[in-house]
């Protein structure tokens, strides 16, 4: 213990000694803000170190005061994790949300303290945003636009959203970039990296470098909005064959690295249950069709959109039609699956709806996961050892099964951190959106519901059919396997209806007749 909080005085003496020449050798005004930014995350690192090395000691591990005392610590530690995003905004912002998502991988203390990163977004004025705009497009608003609303309908980490009228009439919705971001990335990016290695060396079981690598690939794809409209028009492409699903038609004239203008597009966020009653929004449907396109995205296409939290799933009656539709927002941040990994992710799956233990084992190992596979089950599919060694189809989610799984979260979590540097880059965003599309699941309380299982194991057969017909020339071959999976399609649709028949009114209706017959005698 002694060793450690020398360490930890070490690092901090370290830190403001050479911050302070920095400072004198450079001569830089006090306010300058990459070194503000980086004392305020030096300081939050020592204070949550120190404490999280000293509030246990006293305490006897295993009794109840101890699981109470770590409780409040973890909440405080979340509560300072918070406070630093906030003020440091950006960067940090974003991956405190990432953070926030992961429900079954940190305590809980941590990711319910750390949601409310959604809403704290920073908000750029609108003088910053007609400068952003006019440097990007060289143009004045009122050349552009002949209105825009200064209120945005949104701030994000990165961006704000503006509504707009085009001198045509058509209403957009304009994404403009946060302007001091872009510079102010990188060099955060450099100061978690240095002050996880910190934490890591005061605290060898707790390995995070994986956030940090994460972060060092994406961002400088989400901060490229062109980007961003090539990944919504791809998509838009290959799932049009869904009806139900919505994405903004891009508008490039308007469109630079920093801009993203688009249609405008209404509708209620995907967890709000009071805009879905009182616009008669079905929750069931909505839960199936997200589960539709989120299964051909990962396993028919392995192009996934990897940040599905309500505020970029929106749901609405069609103008037009007054079918229930889906928008999708937010196309900054996609994961590409390799075609290995994507079939051994579908092999995998279908081994646990089925509770075949040898097979997840096997595709477990495949993905790196080692002796930490049943560790690896239940994080990727957010169930108890037991539920998935009886099949995660076979048995409903329950509020006692979610507590367990929360608690083991916190136990178990430097292994989880072993297991999360292990697994393949790709699978740290997939895990991510896993548990966004569960925490939607949750709201709209449909996670008991059976559709998402069928659905997925739809996908799952057609990506492995599509993978052995492309490996083989033989025509006779490539007819026994389509064979095989409209075989295997047969039997899913076949489960699907007696389902649906078990749970109709018909089935009820023809349960209460029998109920009323007369008993033989």
């Amino acid at each position: 213990m002694a060793g450690r909080l020398l360490k930890v005085s070490s690092v901090a003496t370290a830190v403001f000694a050479s911050s302070g020449f920095y400072l004198y050798s450079k001569n830089l005004d006090l306010n300058d803000h990459s070194i503000i930014r980086f004392g305020r995350a030096a300081v939050t690192t020592a204070v949550i170190s120190y404490d999280y090395l000293t509030a246990l000691r006293d305490v006897q591990y295993g009794t109840e005061d101890y699981w109470v005392v770590k409780s409040k610590l973890h909440l405080r530690s979340a509560e300072r994790l918070r406070d630093l995003c906030c003020a440091n905004r950006g960067t940090f912002i974003k991956v405190g949300q990432h953070l926030g998502a992961l429900d079954y991988l940190l305590p809980e203390e941590y990711t319910s303290t750390l949601k409310v990163l959604h809403s704290k977004a920073p908000q750029s004025s609108m003088e910053e945003i007609r400068l952003v705009i006019q440097e990007d497009l060289g143009k004045e608003l009122g050349e552009l636009f002949i209105q825009f609303e200064e209120k945005p309908q949104g701030a994000a980490s990165l961006a704000q959203v503006h509504r707009a009228v085009l001198q045509d009439g058509r209403t957009v919705a304009v994404k403009v970039q946060h302007p001091k971001v872009q510079q102010q990335s990188s060099k955060d990016i450099i100061v978690m990296e240095f002050l996880v290695q910190v934490v890591h060396w005061l605290f060898p079981d707790f390995a995070f470098m994986w956030l940090v690598e994460e972060a060092k690939k994406n961002m400088p794809l989400e901060l490229d909005f062109l980007n961003e409209g090539r990944n919504a028009e791809k998509l838009a492409d290959m799932l049009k064959h869904f009806d139900f699903l919505k994405i903004p038609k891009i508008h490039w004239e308007l469109s630079t690295k920093r801009i993203l203008t688009m249609d405008f597009a209404e509708g209620g966020q995907v967890n709000d249950r009071e805009y879905m009653r009182k616009h008669s929004i079905n929750v069931n449907e909505i839960s199936q069709n997200l589960g539709k396109m989120y299964s051909e995205m990962i396993f028919v296409h392995g192009f996934v959109h990897c940040d599905p939290h309500p505020g970029n799933v929106l749901v609405r009656k069609g103008p037009e039609s007054n079918k229930t539709e889906i928008v999708l927002l937010d196309h900054g941040l996609y994961q590409v699956l390799k075609q290995d990994f994507r079939l051994n992710y579908c092999k995998l799956w279908q081994s646990l709806i089925r509770g075949d233990m040898k097979g997840i084992e096997r595709y477990s190992r495949r993905l790196s996961a080692g002796d930490l596979y049943p560790l690896f089950a239940c994080v990727l599919t957010g169930r108890s050892w037991k539920s998935v060694n009886d099949g995660i189809s076979q048995s409903p989610v329950t509020q006692s099964e979610d507590v367990e799984i929360r608690t083991n979260a916190a136990l178990y979590l430097p292994q989880i951190s072993d297991l999360l540097n292990r697994v393949p880059r790709q699978m740290l965003l997939l895990l991510k959106t896993n548990d966004l599309l569960r925490g939607i699941e949750t709201i709209l309380q449909t996670r008991a519901s059976s559709s998402s299982f069928i659905n997925l194991s739809r996908c799952c057969t057609r990506a492995i059919a599509r993978h052995q017909r492309g490996k083989t020339t033989s025509r006779r071959r490539r007819l026994q396997i389509s064979l095989s999976e409209r075989w295997a399609l047969c039997q899913i649709g076949l489960y699907e209806f007696m389902l649906w028949l078990r749970t109709s009114a018909l089935a009820r209706w023809v349960s209460h007749l029998i109920g009323c017959l007369p008993c033989p005698n």
